[in-house]
């Protein structure tokens, strides 16, 4: 993927994108419904150009895309997302951070839940984010 892939993608998504990352509680049918908190990590683009949904899906080359109907009236158009969820997340995140303005605050979310910063007991390397900033 060149730069200027990943600023087009992160412009996209700056403009028609979505980001999750929140914990939900969830209750376990096998263990008495006993309530516990689940992470939701997940960024999505949605829009109704199929064209450039299935473009971003082959350029990054993970998450999946679909095609999503609100509407019943035909007035209305399909409308195609690409979505990716958790560690694939994470990685978008990575990628797309130093192209993003309106979502930065979300993917550095996602980043940092998966890289809190106090990882030098774990003997791994954490990365310095602006190092990527061009």
């Amino acid at each position: 993927m060149t730069e200027t892939e990943r600023a087009y993608i992160a412009g996209l998504f700056d403009g028609e994108g979505c980001v999750s990352c929140k914990q939900v509680k969830r209750k376990r049918k096998d263990r008495g419904d006993k309530i516990y908190n689940q992470w939701y990590i997940r960024c999505e683009i949605a829009m109704t150009n199929k064209d450039i949904i299935e473009w971003v899906h082959k350029i990054l080359g993970f998450g999946w895309s679909a095609e999503k109907r609100y509407h019943t009236k035909p007035k209305y158009k399909k409308q195609w997302r690409w979505c990716c969820g958790y560690r694939d997340a994470y990685s978008f995140a990575k990628l797309m951070w130093p192209y993003t303005q309106v979502k930065l605050h979300k993917l550095e979310q996602i980043i940092d839940h998966y890289e809190p910063e106090d990882q030098s007991h774990k003997g791994q390397n954490v990365v310095n984010l602006e190092d990527y900033r061009p």
